[in-house]
């Protein structure tokens, strides 16, 4: 067992149980972020007048100009922000991500809605254990997902303008593979850098690692659902 660090409330743990500590951290706070944004996006559903609202003005635009600015403002000043300012930017984003994301209750019908919710749970789950349990290395696989991540991105943004719908759909499938091997890559990557970080106890800095990490995999998932949803999802 390996020398023991202090814990915040005093008490000494072992490394393999800060790591432990923060790993469970990772994974309560992003499920704490999914529950943040599903519940704001259902209380904004449930009135039609504020998701039209959000749907066909600038407020959209708005909200998602926000959700990038609080992403990379959050990755880029991480170290120079307390834990509690970052713990806070972390759920405003998740509760503005919910907003956006509210406006797909026009499209979708709720059941394929909670259907593409447990389809994708299950599969980053899924995925996320093979991050963890895999012994080979996957940044090679995780640098050509990011590349394949930005390809996707240009890729939808000229359909945008294309309105190519066969197009559209190849770019759903590929969205999908991606975001499932990043789940993998991601998990693995926190994994990695916890336990480099386990020496220095449960502190503030290790906790912000964790709270990284957590942002990482929740947009993972969020995006894997939105992808799966546009596949299988009814529209209304």
């Amino acid at each position: 067992m390996g020398y023991e660090k202090s814990y915040d409330n005093g008490q000494t743990l072992s490394q393999s149980s800060v790591f432990a500590v923060l790993m469970r951290n990772v994974y309560i706070w992003m499920t704490c972020g999914l529950l943040m944004t599903a519940l704001t996006a259902m209380v904004i559903a449930k009135n039609e007048n504020w998701t039209y609202a959000i749907a066909t003005s600038g407020l959209y635009w708005g909200l998602f100009i926000a959700e990038l600015a609080l992403v990379f403002f959050i990755s880029a000043r991480i170290h120079k922000l307390s834990f509690t300012t970052a713990g806070l930017m972390f759920a405003a984003y998740a509760i503005i991500n919910g907003a956006t994301l509210s406006i797909i209750s026009l499209i979708y019908t709720a059941e394929s809605i909670a259907q593409a919710f447990f389809v994708s749970a299950g599969t980053f789950g899924a995925m996320s254990l093979v991050g963890f349990f895999i012994k080979k290395d996957l940044s090679a696989i995780g640098r050509v997902l990011i590349m394949a991540l930005w390809g996707l991105i240009i890729a939808t943004v000229v359909n945008i303008f294309l309105q190519n719908s066969f197009t559209a759909s190849l770019l759903n499938y590929a969205g999908v593979i991606i975001f499932v091997g990043l789940t993998a890559y991601d998990t693995q990557k926190i994994k990695v850098m916890l336990q480099e970080s386990q020496a220095h106890g449960v502190n503030d800095d290790t906790n912000k690692l964790a709270l990284m990490g957590s942002l990482a995999l929740y947009l993972d998932f969020i995006n894997l659902f939105l992808y799966i949803l546009r596949i299988f999802g009814n529209r209304k």
